[in-house]
């Protein structure tokens, strides 16, 4: 599967304006945002999903998840910068956690 090229400035900050409550890492290089749960349980199982999604699309997640916590932060390491993927995943995760109804931190 061929990777997408790097996102130019401007369509980053188009995706970053309708990316709600994702914003940029502080090296530029990822968007990042944390969810919370109600129980570990929910939170677990929110990433299980993702893991799914995230494996049909062949890009994968940086993330921590500390109890009902889960921090994410999104890159394409192939191609060394933001991309196309890294927002498809976070709209889908998103999704995800909308039917949920998890908490935004």
């Amino acid at each position: 599967m061929k990777m997408p090229p790097p996102m130019p400035p401007e369509r980053l900050d188009a995706a970053l304006r309708q990316a709600e409550g994702w914003a940029l890492a502080s090296d530029g290089g990822a968007i990042v945002k944390v969810f919370r749960f109600k129980t570990f349980r929910a939170a677990f199982g929110w990433m299980r999903q993702c893991a799914d999604a995230a494996e049909e699309m062949n890009h994968h997640p940086d993330w921590r998840n500390v109890y009902n916590r889960v921090e994410v932060s999104l890159t394409t390491h192939s191609a060394g910068a933001l991309t196309e993927l890294d927002f498809a995943l976070a709209a889908k995760m998103d999704a995800l956690f909308d039917e949920g109804q998890g908490e935004t931190a």
